[in-house]
């Protein structure tokens, strides 16, 4: 029950932070301006960027896969993967999307460590893949924008990556080996086994480092393809530095799926390159919808082939055992 409550309580707060970001924006910004832009979206370019983005989780969910080096069917993990996207959105509540997908994989594999690794190490691959995207933008800008801003942020990111991926293990072992008793020594080694195995494969992370920074890419793409008849007309150079460093601000945890946040972030970030912040917004909010539908087929795939998300959240907690 206090563990319910946890969840319902920072679903709460979540849901209080999109709430508190889309007020904002509808109270600065021009509703009709906003309107306006949905107006000019028409349902075959939707649907399109729609079937677009579930093909990029297509190959997102492989690369997943190859990172557990294939120790599931990938049918099965194509199952878990959209199941977490679909409970990273929709689920109020749930431990999250990258919880409910290493659920699933677990009771298939029955291996803790090996499912975590992958799915902070898949994580920590994706951030990188951002980040390499920024930069692209960020050398290829001629003026404007926030250079600093851009360089912080993949620093931040890329020391991260590897200090998870090549320090971590080294770290972990240590500690566990100098006070023996602390808890959980056995499932610390073999969490720091299983990252350091990740580690001595470099050709397979530089491999789904390039899946994943292609998707990135596609999907960024897409998002031009979603906003450029809502009427935001700015550079593909600009999109690169901006769209990947408001994705990662929007999985900070202080809102649901982005919601909100996202928006704001990206029409700040793209204003200085002369785009109109109520089409930034109206463009973030289709966005949203692409998002939420791919996340409600991942519901229905999962319903219809017998799962539920209540079996299988509850699985999360013998990863740590």
């Amino acid at each position: 029950m206090a563990l319910g409550g946890t969840a319902t309580r920072k679903w709460l707060i979540r849901a209080c932070g999109s709430a508190a970001a889309l007020g904002l924006i509808f109270w600065f910004l021009p509703k009709d301006a906003i309107l306006d832009g949905f107006s000019r979206l028409s349902l075959p370019v939707f649907l399109s960027v729609l079937l677009a983005f579930l093909a990029c989780h297509l190959v997102t969910a492989t690369k997943w896969w190859l990172l557990m080096d294939r120790a599931i069917a990938l049918p099965t993990a194509l199952r878990a993967h959209f199941a977490g996207l679909a409970a990273n959105l929709c689920l109020p509540g749930a431990a999250g999307g990258d919880a409910v997908r290493a659920a699933l994989a677990h009771v298939a594999l029955k291996d803790g460590p090996k499912v975590a690794a992958a799915a902070i190490g898949d994580r920590l691959i994706d951030l990188v893949g951002l980040a390499c995207l920024t930069l692209i933008g960020l050398l290829m800008l001629q003026g404007g924008g926030s250079p600093a801003l851009g360089l912080s942020v993949a620093g931040i990111v890329f020391a991260t990556a590897a200090g998870g991926l090549f320090i971590f293990p080294k770290i972990a072992r240590g500690i566990w080996s100098r006070w023996p008793g602390l808890p959980a020594r056995d499932l610390a080694f073999r969490v720091a086994d299983a990252f350091a195995d990740l580690g001595r494969r470099p050709w397979l992370l530089l491999f789904t480092l390039s899946l994943s920074a292609g998707v990135q890419a596609v999907l960024i793409l897409l998002s031009m393809r979603l906003a450029e008849p809502m009427g935001v007309d700015v550079g593909w150079a600009a999109w690169f530095f901006a769209w990947p460093i408001a994705k990662i601000v929007a999985t900070l945890p202080l809102s649901l799926g982005g919601l909100g946040v996202r928006e704001s972030s990206l029409a700040a970030l793209l204003a200085p390159f002369g785009a109109a912040a109520p089409a930034v917004v109206a463009a973030g909010l289709a966005w949203q919808g692409i998002l939420y539908l791919a996340g409600a087929l991942g519901a229905l795939i999962l319903i219809a082939s017998g799962g539920g998300f209540g079996t299988k959240v509850s699985q999360v907690t013998e990863i740590s055992e």
